[in-house]
């Protein structure tokens, strides 16, 4: 209980029974009372001889009370304190000393160049990792050039099922129907102006060019990416990446390059087999909906592409490939222990893994048409 008596301009508060934890339903609105109190008093004395039983949260009460009188310009003194709780009330006192900043409440302008600079600032810090990473994966690919021995043969192959063969039938699904529904597109709009065979042009160059490994890429972002942050993810939630390190393993040789190689590997023969995909889907639909023989499919074919419309695509595959799997790396070494940061890592893979490689084709874009190809 806290019971107060003022006489003349001095003011006693006297505090008796337990002061603990317990209690705190039945003492902080007293002691929120007195600290809100605003009696004209210059002096005040806290009698705490009546305390039988005192904890951290008691002694933070009569901190508190000691601490609104003096804000009113009064000096409070406590006395009658027993010297067993001397120490803990001395300790109390000690903490949060300084008294807190006002807040200053920030203007639209000032959030607004806030969250863009920690926006750019994570940019920063996303691409100097990727950038470490991708140093730190030539270096492992130098040593394994050097000394072949070290390359771990067994595990690419590994990878390379999983990525490549494994990835078939559903790359030739999705690209079947990408190509399919743009020979529909593309016939129901050129049909207008009678210019069906043009169809026949824009498949090819398109899907060639752009969709065919731009389609297997995001495809492989999403099913392999993830699976290799997930995987590095889970090994350094384990500490495993930690204990190769102990035994004298280089993670990145390890666990990192046969993944990498792999997806370099297996993305472009993907991209491959997706574009034929795309254009036996864009044929068959050209020739059911269309009426176009698929005689005249692929004589027009031949005419409308040519060596350089290959090449663009199935350069871009390996470079892609490349982005995908640092990404998709620097990712997995950056789980922590817990398993909301494996899942915000994954989706985070993936996210920058698609935006990427995007970015990546519209770039190659502009360099293939500044050079003629």
């Amino acid at each position: 209980m806290l019971t107060s008596k003022r006489t003349g301009e001095r003011l006693v508060l006297t505090a008796a029974g337990p002061w603990t934890a317990i209690h705190a339903r039945d003492l902080e609105p007293l002691v929120e009372a007195q600290a809100q109190s605003s009696q004209p008093v210059r002096a005040v004395e806290i009698d705490v001889s009546g305390i039988n039983r005192l904890d951290t949260f008691g002694a933070w009460l009569i901190e508190r009370l000691v601490r609104a009188w003096s804000q009113r310009g009064c000096e409070p003194k406590i006395i009658g304190l027993p010297a067993d709780y001397s120490g803990l009330v001395q300790e109390v006192h000690n903490v949060n000393v300084k008294p807190l900043p006002p807040l200053v409440e920030e203007g639209r302008i000032i959030r607004g160049l806030n969250a863009i600079g920690r926006t750019l600032v994570g940019i920063g810090s996303a691409t100097t990792l990727i950038m470490q990473m991708l140093g730190a994966v030539s270096v492992a690919s130098a040593r394994a050039i050097a000394n072949p021995a070290r390359f771990r043969l067994t595990s690419l192959v590994a990878h390379i099922d999983r990525v490549g063969w494994h990835g078939v039938p559903i790359m030739l699904l999705v690209t079947f129907l990408i190509g399919a529904i743009l020979a529909q597109q593309g016939i129901f709009h050129f049909r207008k102006f009678g210019a069906d065979i043009f169809v026949v042009d824009m498949i090819g160059i398109l899907v060639l060019r752009e969709i065919g490994v731009l389609i297997v890429c995001v495809m492989v972002a999403g099913r392999s990416g993830s699976a290799y942050t997930a995987e590095l993810g889970s090994m350094k939630m384990r500490e495993e990446i930690d204990a190769l390190r102990t035994m004298g393993f280089d993670p990145v040789e390890v666990l990192i390059l046969p993944r990498i190689v792999a997806l370099i590997v297996s993305v472009p023969i993907l991209t491959f087999l997706g574009s034929m995909s795309a254009l036996y889907g864009g044929g068959l639909v050209a020739w059911l909906y269309g009426g176009i023989d698929p005689d005249v499919f692929l004589s027009r074919l031949r005419e409308a592409i040519s060596l350089d419309t290959f090449a663009v695509g199935m350069i871009k595959a390996p470079i892609m490939a490349l982005v995908i799997g640092i990404v998709a790396s620097v990712e997995g070494m950056e789980v922590r222990g817990s398993a909301e940061s494996l899942g915000t890592h994954t989706t985070a893979s993936v996210v920058i893994s698609i935006f990427l490689v995007i970015v990546l084709d519209g770039l190659f874009a502009i360099f293939f048409a500044s050079i003629g190809m």
